[in-house]
């Protein structure tokens, strides 16, 4: 695990100004629409979520949208922040679905229920990690941003915890972090200034209605023999 800078306890400082956040490149939806799977769906893949694919993630109980963007917790870690927000078009809340090492998720291959993924955010690059840091208004474990070009370490690694064989784009699924066993969760903490009225993303050990995330928004890559049929919601 590594430390970022950062200070201690108080009240969350984060810097004055931030940076407009730049538009999804449309370059990127290209790619990831024409590489498409190989093979025919079979039942029950057609509505998964799909290795490659880029969405956004709604947090069920609180309606707020997994977000990230160039402004450092000024505690804890000191690392890119990570928050929930209500707007349905920013389009810093677009994350990647990665494997949990290069290769082992195969671009269109439905994710199954248990499987150890890496969630890259799509504008900077960093993947959704977490450690032992208090998160700065709840004082659950702080939930960060962490890496380079999408290569970060061990604790970028979660398990999508669904009920069926696949991870269906309808159902509520819950993320439990391999490294420290909590489940990425919001409960309702608001931030104030530069990023007012965002909310606090966390880290929390008991599974329950704080922690269900719906995929919504995005670019689905279906397994299937035509890569230029896609989903876009």
């Amino acid at each position: 695990m590594r430390r970022a800078g950062g200070g201690g306890g108080g009240s969350p400082a984060f810097p004055c100004r931030l940076a407009s956040p730049p538009l999804l490149p449309l370059v990127l939806l290209l790619v990831l629409v024409l590489g498409g799977g190989s093979g025919q769906a079979k039942e029950g893949e057609a509505g998964a979520v799909t290795c490659g694919s880029v969405l956004k993630l709604l947090n069920t109980r609180h309606n707020v949208r997994l977000h990230s963007h160039e402004v450092k917790y000024g505690s804890g870690s000191g690392q890119q922040s990570v928050t929930g927000v209500e707007a349905s078009d920013d389009a810093n809340s677009y994350w990647r679905i990665r494997g949990r090492t290069d290769g082992s998720c195969q671009r269109g291959t439905p994710v199954k229920c248990g499987q150890a993924v890496r969630l890259t955010h799509v504008n900077t690059g960093k993947n959704l990690h977490t450690h032992h840091f208090p998160s700065p208004l709840s004082n659950n474990q702080e939930v960060s941003a962490f890496g380079d070009d999408g290569e970060g370490d061990d604790l970028d690694v979660w398990t999508v915890q669904c009920s069926g064989t696949y991870w269906d784009r309808d159902d509520a699924v819950r993320f439990k972090h391999i490294g420290t066993d909590v489940f990425l969760s919001v409960t309702g903490e608001q931030y104030g200034h530069p990023i007012r009225g965002q909310r606090e993303v966390h880290g929390m050990h008991s599974p329950n209605h704080h922690n269900y995330w719906k995929a919504m928004e995005g670019v689905f890559i279906k397994p299937s023999l035509d890569s230029t049929k896609h989903d876009e919601l």
